[in-house]
């Protein structure tokens, strides 16, 4: 506590009323619901009574991680930190009776969600287009996060909305009767629970008797319906946010929450980080200057004691091609100058389009990157085809799991036996696997078709009920055996090296489990928790955090959020880009500014900027115009590098640089 500042530590200290710590970039926000955790336990409160949440599974290790160094592994018996929708699938697997659900609830991915809306679409749900599949699920998700259900969405739609109204209607049933939810479900359906039944609400109240929320800016409406139900009246909670950083919109984050607390607790009070123990003040003042253009509920203004410290430069080019070999040799001169390392670098952009040339151009030069946000190990299709068979053996009525598995590998179950298999079971608001043995079914098969599908549904029965009484693992090995998955592999892919990649990663896959599995006390969780557990993970989510080497960082301004680097380039600085296009003709530049705000406060010592007079764009040169936040920095703060002439002597000095650069990539 003694290491904590004044703000801080009143954050931490005040626990009888409701709190909202406004707290700026880089001022110490994980430190104090960290500490404050510990404080609450010191003073008596069971670590089981207490849940911290928040938006990645990354994010609340690291917290876990931190409160472990303050109290013992008795005080921290029964802590509750975990993401938002952990703590709705925790909420749901709990209450599925009341909720009418069997206990192995299956958890839909998007593409299992596109593929149940595809499905209904074809058979039956009326004036909707197969091709507009992917807007009705986006408009689906809009209203579960405003918590919209599908009663209220068949009222309220406008004539464009009611295809996608009447498909969520549909959608919600078929879910339930497959005993599924999707991933807003999670929020939704424990919000709808509480609201239902008080005696549950009361019940999880008793459980939960703090609250911290981190990223509080990041809650749409759904979310904040939760925080609200189970802080109960007496607002026993601490909330941490900063509109400053709210860039979610597009996903349903309500920065306005912020301002509704103090609409519905009376008691709230507001406690502000300011001190910043990341950046420089001239990156401070910069981005207090950008920001200040934005209308705001409650005013801060960040300051530090780390030094004034350098402009912030701004870099033009002709066109994109000289923008990334330029700044690409911008980072080889300065870390040769300033003996820096390749992973105090970070190329931050506005759309991953972006990243292209400068992936080519690191790529040349033998330059070490990485990419963040790069495909998840769970987006594999080996991954998704054993983890469908696992959600069939723990939930029959999986749907989606169903279809993806049932030719995989081929059975002889053609399209049409699957067409008159959909409808039966559409007609009979049955799952597929139920509808396969039924009678009415067979009649409209031929029996060789209806003899394959009875020989699929009794040996998965056969299957589950053996996983259930005896070794999963060893289960599970026998099943890829079974069904030849290795010869699949080899026959579906292109190359010997590719097949050997695939079966490496589906034992890597098994091997995961069972670690996952051995981390309960009696190596018995249950296979129907673990598939749950996975279908949460973030992208890399199977390893701890993997040892940082030392390469430069290229991401989106979207993923360099919570992250610092201490030198930052900003590319793509134009109109059209940032502010992006869709935001100006929205009427929605706050967020842009924001989301421009967020990549400033990214950087430690240096922040440069770079935008193009010429951009090529589907194939064509187009003129670009500098982005209008450009003009809302203070000019005495920036460095306008390319209208001056560089001297001789700066050329020398560059040309050594990269010189011993390519000395050193040689030796």
């Amino acid at each position: 506590m003694s290491k904590l500042n004044p703000q801080q530590q009143a954050a931490v200290k005040m626990i009888d009323q409701p709190l909202l710590v406004l707290a700026g970039a880089g001022s110490g926000k994980t430190r104090v619901i960290t500490e404050k955790i510990a404080y609450l336990v010191k003073q008596g409160l069971s670590a089981k009574h207490i849940a911290a949440v928040t938006f990645t599974n990354k994010a609340a290790r690291e917290m876990k991680s931190r409160v472990s160094k303050l109290l013992d592994d008795t005080q921290m018996r029964g802590l509750r930190v975990s993401t938002f929708h952990a703590l709705g699938l925790d909420i749901l697997r709990k209450e599925h009776k009341v909720l009418a659900y069997k206990a192995a609830i299956t958890l839909f991915d998007e593409q299992d969600k596109h593929t149940l809306l595809k499905n209904l679409i074809t058979h039956g749900v009326k004036n909707c287009d197969i091709d507009n599949y992917e807007l009705y699920s986006q408009q689906i998700g809009q209203w579960k996060n405003a918590f919209i259900t599908p009663e209220q969405a068949l009222h309220i739609a406008n004539t464009q909305q009611q295809p996608a109204a009447s498909l969520y209607h549909e959608y919600t049933r078929s879910l339930k009767a497959y005993n599924a939810v999707d991933l807003d479900d999670l929020i939704l359906l424990p919000v709808l629970l509480f609201q239902q039944h008080p005696a549950v609400l009361e019940k999880w109240q008793n459980k939960i008797r703090y609250l911290l929320v981190d990223e509080y800016q990041d809650t749409n409406i759904t979310q904040y319906q939760l925080v609200k139900l189970i802080a109960g009246a007496l607002g026993r909670f601490t909330v941490v946010g900063d509109d400053d950083q709210s860039i979610y919109a597009w996903r349903g984050a309500q920065p306005e929450n912020l301002a509704q607390l103090q609409k519905d607790f009376a008691r709230l009070q507001v406690i502000k980080l300011e001190q910043n123990y990341r950046s420089t003040g001239r990156i401070l003042k910069v981005a207090n200057h950008l920001i200040a253009n934005n209308p705001h509920t409650f005013e801060k203004r960040l300051w530090s004691e780390l030094g004034y410290g350098d402009p912030l430069r701004v870099l033009s080019h002709k066109n994109d091609q000289i923008e990334a070999q330029q700044i690409i040799s911008e980072i080889v001169h300065h870390k040769f100058k300033t003996g820096s390392r390749y992973q105090d670098y970070a190329i931050l952009y506005r759309g991953n389009h972006q990243s292209r040339l400068f992936e080519q151009g690191l790529r040349e030069n033998n330059i070490p990157y990485l990419i963040s946000g790069s495909s998840s190990f769970f987006a594999n299709a080996e991954i998704k085809d054993i983890l469908a068979y696992l959600r069939l053996f723990v939930n029959q009525d999986d749907d989606a799991a169903y279809l993806r598995i049932i030719n995989t590998p081929r059975r002889e179950i053609g399209p049409t036996t699957l067409e008159k298999l959909g409808s039966y079971a559409n007609e009979r608001h049955i799952s597929l696997f139920a509808a396969s043995t039924e009678l009415g079914l067979s009649q409209r098969l031929t029996d060789k078709s209806a003899h394959r599908l009875q020989k699929f549904h009794d040996w998965i029965n056969d299957t589950a009920d053996r996983i259930d009484r005896g070794d999963t693992f060893s289960i599970i090995e026998d099943i890829i055996k079974h069904i030849d998955y290795e010869q699949y592999l080899k026959d579906e892919s292109k190359s010997k090296e590719s097949a050997e990649r695939k079966i490496k990663n589906v034992y890597e896959l098994i091997e995961w489990l069972k670690r996952i599995a051995a981390k309960e006390t009696d190596g018995q969780k249950p296979l129907a928790e673990i598939i749950a557990k996975i279908m949460l993970m973030d992208i890399m989510d199977r390893h701890q955090e993997t040892e940082i080497s030392d390469q430069i960082s290229l991401m989106t301004l979207h993923a360099a959020k919570g992250l610092e680097f201490p030198n930052v380039f900003l590319i793509g600085i134009e109109e059209n880009i940032l502010p992006h296009q869709t935001s100006i003709d929205t009427d929605n530049i706050e967020e842009e500014r924001r989301l421009t705000y967020v990549g400033i406060t990214r950087a430690q010592r240096t922040c440069t900027f770079s935008y193009c007079t010429h951009r090529k764009r589907y194939g064509e040169i187009s003129e670009c115009e500098p982005s209008r936040f450009l003009n809302e920095l203070p000019t005495e703060d920036l460095e306008w590098i390319n209208k001056k002439q560089l001297t001789p002597e700066v050329i020398k000095e560059r040309g050594k640089a990269n010189l011993a650069n390519l000395k050193t990539m040689l030796s």
